[in-house]
């Protein structure tokens, strides 16, 4: 008997089977472990292992499906995943390819709700700067909630009782669950395009969990951005969502923004009323002081005897006016006297008597002043006469004069006082006492 040639399979073919056994007997399922040896590939991809006390199994998570999460998974941190368990087929090993992942407990959510807090607050999403005033009278108020649940219900009776004639406008979104936050953003961006006055973004009460859309990164972005005043409304008076503190205005529950958006019709009117009460008392109070004052001036002595008054000032004027020529009556007859003493004054002081006496003073000066110049002239030129004739004596020009010359080397410019210090050919320019020469030295002659 011949035995049959066993199938031999190539590597790559077993690792196929093995992959298709798995993916067909297994498939995609639910798995819950802690995070280890997370890390986030330059390509945006993220590889960790997934394990518990007695196994793990390794993971990956593409970018598309890492973004989409509502916070920062990190290592030690206990999750649960759903993804396909295949085999990467390069290295032969079985991982699980995640496309969902939420953090496992109310621990875990806690600790992704703070992480997103706190990078979102060091942005400045929750700073004060940024609030809006709500309007006093809106006339369309947007709503983005679940249309089934009993938090449109409440705000809807809210609002009809305190003001039957506002134009509730509801944006239909689902509030709990993976397809919520993208609902609520399309929400707000809906009413935000469609032209709103205030814009409320709740549901009631809940888990963690059921709040946790209000706690996305994309919905507490989208409240940021908008430019319409938003009042959050998430679960009751102890829940608190990250919308609560992106939006303009956090009210405890949605019955409470209801009634912060839209006041209360009997009370505006009590206060309409009240300001018109007001405004009635300001305006008779003033006219009564009008009254007064005008009372005060029909009986005041001016109103009473006018006339008397014209024949006072007339008075009053010709006094100050026969006051006033007599003083200038008096400033004339001064300034009169102190003329006539002048023209005295001048007659003693002859101007052309002083200036023929000055006449004589600038002649006689002159005499006198020419007089010393030609002394001291004189004198000068009697000082300087004997100290010309030494320096005529002592000057260069006159020892050459008498058949002396000066001689310099043309070389380096210096007068010549030693036959040593020239050799032939040197040239050299002579001073005598009447003009110079220049020559070539053709012998030295040292003695």
């Amino acid at each position: 008997m011949s035995a049959e040639r066993p199938e031999v399979l190539t590597v790559n073919q077993l690792t196929r089977k093995v992959k298709g056994l798995l993916e067909g007997q297994i498939g995609q399922v639910w798995v819950g472990g802690e995070i280890s040896n997370f890390r986030v590939s330059p390509a945006g991809h993220s590889y960790f292992t997934l394990k518990d006390k007695d196994s793990q199994i390794d993971a990956v998570m593409f970018r598309g499906r890492l973004r989409k999460l509502g916070f920062d998974p990190d290592s030690g941190m206990d999750v649960v995943v759903y993804g396909l368990v295949t085999v990467y087929e390069k290295r032969g090993s079985y991982q699980i390819v995640c496309e969902e992942m939420h953090p496992k407990g109310v621990g875990a959510l806690q600790l992704a709700f703070d992480k997103l807090k706190s990078k979102l607050q060091e942005e400045g999403l929750f700073d004060e700067e940024h609030k809006k005033t709500l309007p006093m009278l809106p006339r369309r108020i947007g709503i983005v909630t679940s249309p089934t649940g009993a938090a449109i219900r409440d705000m809807l009776n809210v609002i009809n009782r305190r003001f039957a004639n506002v134009h509730v406008i509801l944006y239909p979104a689902r509030v709990q669950g993976d397809e919520a936050a993208p609902e609520i953003v399309e929400g707000i961006r809906a009413l935000e395009a469609y032209g709103v006055d205030v814009m409320i973004i709740g549901r009631g009460g809940g888990s963690l969990e059921d709040l946790w859309p209000f706690n996305e990164e994309q919905v507490v972005r989208a409240v940021f951005e908008t430019q319409t005043p938003i009042i959050s409304a998430v679960g009751h008076e102890i829940d608190f969502a990250l919308t609560d503190f992106a939006a303009d205005v956090r009210a405890p529950t949605p019955s409470a923004a209801a009634e912060l958006v839209v006041q209360e019709r009997a009370a505006l009117d009590k206060r309409v009323l009240h300001l018109s009460e007001r405004l009635t008392k300001a305006t008779t109070r003033s006219v009564e002081q009008s009254r007064n004052r005008l009372r005060l001036a029909h009986a005041s002595y001016v109103f009473q005897r006018p006339e008397e008054l014209v024949r006072q000032r007339k008075q009053q004027a010709d006094e100050l006016r026969m006051r006033l020529h007599d003083h200038m009556a008096d400033a004339v007859a001064d300034a009169r006297k102190r003329l006539d003493r002048a023209v005295h004054a001048h007659g003693l002081l002859s101007p052309a008597r002083r200036v023929s006496d000055a006449q004589a003073r600038l002649a006689r000066s002159r005499v006198g002043l020419s007089r010393a110049a030609s002394s001291v002239v004189t004198n000068a030129r009697n000082r300087l006469a004997p100290v010309m004739a030494q320096l005529d004596a002592l000057s260069p020009l006159a020892v050459l004069a008498r058949g002396y010359a000066i001689a310099w080397n043309n070389a380096d410019k210096t007068v010549v006082r030693d036959a040593a210090t020239l050799k032939p050919d040197d040239v050299l320019t002579l001073r005598f006492g009447n003009g110079g020469a220049t020559t070539r030295v053709e012998k030295v002659d040292e003695k």
